[in-house]
Parts: C-alpha cells; structure tokens; sequence
C-alpha cells in the first residue's frame, strides 16, 4: 500500500534504521509503559517501540494512513484518529509517555497544548525542526532566546538529545531536524500557565525595545523588583516568573 506525504499535513518519513534505532534507544521503553505516538506515519518509529512494549497508542489524522497502520492487524497496537492539536489528553486513565516525529507546521501550537495537559505526561520525545529545539533550549541572554524558551523551561526540563541530517528523511525536508526531551519539571514555580504567558507574550513583543515599553500596560516599574530597562531576552526564566507573580498581585 503506497503512501504519498501530504503537504498539508507537513509530512516527513523517517527512512534511517540507524536513527530510528537510536530514537527508541533514547525513549528505552519499558513493557508496562503508557505510550503514545503522535504522527505515526507508517510506523517507522511505531514498530520497533512496539516490539518492546504490551500495548501502545498512536493519534494520526491521515484517514490513509491509519488505514496503513489497521491493515498490519498489530494486535498491540490502537490507532486514535484525531488531530492532536485538539486532542484531550486529559481524558487518559493514566499518565503516559509522549513521543512522535512532530509535523513543522504544527510544531509550536501542538507543544502548547501539550503545555496545558503536562499533568498527565510522565516526559516527552519529540523530533522537531532543529531551529525549533535550539529555541526551545536556548539561555536568556542569547538571540535564540524567546517565547518558546521562557513557556516550556518554566514548566519542563528540556535537553537536545542529537541532531537528525535530512538524509534521514523521504521526502527530503529543507531543514535539519532534533531529537528533544522534555520531563514535566516537579519544582514548577507557577501552578498554571495563564499569566506568565500574558507576560512573556507582551514581553517579547516587541524585542528591540525594553520591558518598560512592552509591559506599560500591564506593569510599571514601581511594581516589580526586576529591572525593566532591560530587553525581554536578558531577563532568566524565573525572573519572568518573579515578573509574573509581582503581575498578579495587581490583578
């Protein structure tokens, strides 16, 4: 059964055995483990996880694709048709370990809902583009350094695994990809993520000009300890924690 890549659903399939085997190294499941994959594809990462689990969930929303997937009758395998963007992952019976080759063009938008269902995710194993991971790990201070990086180190350690040469892939995408993992962080210093996204979002709105400027309409000086002469991206993750607790206690 043949498969074209759809554009619009920003697929990329992974042809590299040795890639693909160092990703399940790097996921090391464990028989017991409540997996799910986002994107399956043709299950060039679905399979070899499989092999080393008792059952495991995929969510693809290429109707020709899950019907690839149902037609191999893996009896271990259950396939969500779903788009993960909207997908509850509030409604799982228990915590699972979240993995997938995550489309580009849904990368960000799907990370921040995977931002709001952190509570039922034990960690995260993503490829994504790799200007997307070098943002999302990127230390205040530096250009990469932005929205991305305040949203997902306030709540989640993060660490770039190994790069991922486009060779890898068929078709060839344009640009180099990553391996990223994310562990929901236990000493998370906000409970919700509502404000500091308020905060970040105007911060970085404008990033030529200094916090004074991109927060006056929702904090002064006088209200905050943290210097807002200051550009968004000179500023840690928990001083925009500290900035956003000193905003909600105007509100």
């Amino acid at each position: 059964m043949q498969h074209k890549a759809r554009k619009r659903f920003g697929q990329n399939f992974l042809i590299d055995s040795q890639i693909i085997e160092r990703i399940v190294a790097t996921i090391a499941p464990r028989a017991k483990d409540n997996l799910i994959e986002i994107g399956p594809g043709k299950g060039a990462l679905t399979l070899p996880l499989l092999e080393n689990l008792n059952a495991m969930k995929v969510i693809e929303i290429d109707r020709d694709l899950i019907a690839l997937l149902e037609s191999q009758n893996h009896k271990k395998l259950t396939v969500i048709e779903a788009d993960a963007l909207i997908f509850d992952f509030g409604q799982l019976e228990e915590k699972a370990r979240i993995v997938g080759n995550l489309p580009y063009n849904i990368s960000s938008p799907l990370l921040f809902h995977l931002l709001e269902h952190r509570s039922n995710v034990i960690d995260m194993t993503f490829m994504l583009q790799k200007e997307v991971v070098d943002r999302i790990v990127a230390p205040h201070g530096s250009k990469t350094y932005g929205r991305l990086s305040v949203m997902l180190q306030a709540f989640f350690d993060v660490e770039l695994m190994f790069s991922v040469p486009k060779e890898s892939f068929d078709p060839q995408p344009k640009i180099e990809s990553a391996i990223i993992y994310f562990k929901p962080r236990t000493d998370a210093a906000l409970s919700e993520s509502t404000l500091l996204q308020k905060v970040v979002k105007a911060a970085f709105s404008q990033r030529r000009k200094t916090l004074r400027n991109c927060l006056k309409s929702i904090l002064t000086q006088e209200q905050t300890d943290i210097d807002l002469s200051q550009r968004a991206e000179m500023l840690s993750v928990d001083e925009f924690i500290n900035l956003t607790k000193d905003y909600a206690k105007q509100n």
